[in-house]
């Protein structure tokens, strides 16, 4: 993977202290606003800072980082599994944590499957689309492709 200089950013956070990978790691204000926020309102991004934040694991971005380097890493995913249920991806134009371009490699990965793999881009949207004011439009969208799988009510 790629990683976009947005997204190193965000994960620099956690990353730039090796003693982060086992303690929690909290987000001012101004980065979460950079990372989660950046397509809402300073209003909306402040409220859902309020809301939403709580300190959380660095190990995950420390196993994220390494996967690679690791035979047995805890963070590898076999994206060739053909026993998988559909997967649907959903990115963020404006995201900074987990920028479209990411998404659309993962994307890539995936489609190594034949298990039904699809990505919906939502273009003016940043990492909190799924909790901002905007977050029907997501959940709408996803359970239209979950019914046109024929998971509708599962």
């Amino acid at each position: 993977f790629f990683l976009p200089p947005s997204a190193l950013r965000v994960a620099s956070i956690a990353l730039r202290n090796p003693l982060n990978r086992k303690r929690a790691v909290s987000l001012t204000r101004e980065q979460f606003r950079y990372g989660f926020g950046n397509a809402v309102s300073a209003q909306e991004s402040d409220e859902l800072y309020e809301r939403w934040t709580i300190p959380s694991p660095g190990k995950p971005l420390f196993e994220a980082a390494a996967a690679n380097l690791s035979l047995n890493s805890p963070a590898k995913v076999n994206t060739g599994n053909a026993t998988r249920g559909p997967l649907l991806l959903t990115a963020g134009g404006k995201d900074h944590t987990v920028p479209a371009s990411i998404t659309t490699q993962t994307l890539r990965l995936y489609r190594k499957s034949p298990a039904v793999t699809d990505v919906r881009e939502f273009p003016d949207r940043g990492h909190s689309l799924c909790i901002d004011s905007g977050w029907q439009e997501v959940a709408d969208t996803v359970l239209e492709w979950l019914a046109a799988q024929s998971l509708q009510g599962v």
